[in-house]
């Protein structure tokens, strides 16, 4: 793309020649600009302890009454992190987990009882 831009070719006929969209191709070219070079550059800020929210998701559907201190002493002994009860539960209310309590079940009423068994 940088060799069709030194060929004097306009952004909007290289996003036609590489079928990509204007903005993408105007970006690459100010980065390539700007830094000279087009290539990912390293991240601001700390990387994240616990990557595997999958893993973290299934221990909570498992035992919905586990604690936090419970999560994290499963989590270092499956994926060997050692992590806090503090990132447990932020990682837990990131991914929607308020309070680990039984799974709601449905109000059945005298009834609704006596109407099932008549079904039956």
């Amino acid at each position: 793309m940088i060799g069709c831009r030194l060929c004097i070719m306009s952004i909007c006929e290289m996003s036609l020649l590489i079928n990509i969209s204007r903005s993408t191709v105007g970006g690459i070219i100010t980065k390539w600009k700007q830094l000279g070079t087009t290539a990912t550059q390293p991240q601001s800020g700390r990387p994240r302890k616990l990557t595997e929210r999958g893993q973290l998701k299934c221990t909570v559907r498992r035992s919905r009454q586990l604690s936090a201190e419970s999560i994290a002493k499963d989590l270092q002994t499956l994926c060997g992190l050692q992590i806090s009860t503090a990132t447990v539960h932020r990682e837990l209310h990131g991914i929607s987990f308020h309070g680990r309590v039984a799974a709601s079940k449905p109000c059945i009423t005298k009834c609704k009882c006596i109407a099932s068994d008549a079904v039956v």
